[in-house]
């Protein structure tokens, strides 16, 4: 069982076979605190601010990734890192961003950090299948909700967990993205919860894909 906890943003803590393994930790995202955790493993998408405060949830012998590409061991975990672009140009005019992908108690996990255009062939076969996906969805800074859709229809993960959209309390420049409304406004297969956080295994996974809304507010 892989406990999948939210904490805001892109922030994503996941707790699996004695690992804790924390995605994008941010700082300074107004309206949020900033994420606690004591991580094993910190993955970073890149570098900017509101995706790479590993200080927030490192302990004395954390391992970190920032915008890696390649395959990595690190604590028992063999970890793939895929190089997209933060923007839709893939011009590089925001820098680059990594997308990782492993695999915790039999079930493929996959988190797209701050990916800011849609995905082509080569890089849909690199990242694989995947059963759970981490998706951005807000638009301006990252993909918004066609692309977003596009992207969910290629991978097809059997759960698709919706970041990186305004949330309620958010504010100064992201007030600017998207609510999360404009991409599920269309889909089937939606499960709001009123938390946080989700168990998963991969013997309750479902058969198509799922879009389920986190809530950590």
């Amino acid at each position: 069982m892989v406990e999948v906890i939210w904490h805001g943003h892109s922030c994503f803590e996941l707790r699996g076979n004695g690992l804790t393994i924390v995605h994008d930790p941010f700082g300074s995202v107004p309206g949020i605190a900033d994420p606690k955790a004591e991580a094993d493993i910190i993955l970073c998408s890149h570098s900017h601010w509101d995706h790479n405060n590993a200080d927030a949830v490192k302990k004395e012998d954390s391992e970190i990734l920032e915008e890696f590409a390649g395959t990595k061991n690190l604590k028992r975990l063999e970890i793939r890192g895929i190089g997209t672009f933060h923007d839709e140009k893939r011009k590089g005019s925001r820098g680059k961003n990594s997308v990782y992908v492993y695999q915790l108690e039999s079930v493929t996990f996959c988190h797209l950090g701050d990916l800011g255009h849609d995905l082509n062939d080569e890089e849909v076969s690199a990242i694989g299948q995947v059963d759970v996906l981490f998706i951005p969805v807000g638009g301006f800074f990252t993909i918004g909700p066609d692309v977003a859709t596009s992207v969910v229809v290629k991978l097809n993960p059997r759960i698709n967990i919706p970041m990186h959209y305004r949330a309620p309390m958010m504010g100064g420049m992201f007030s600017s993205l998207k609510p999360v409304d404009d991409f599920i406004k269309d889909k089937e297969n939606i499960q709001q919860l009123d938390g946080p956080s989700i168990q998963i295994t991969k013997d309750t996974l479902p058969e198509v894909t799922t879009h389920i809304l986190l809530k950590f507010w």
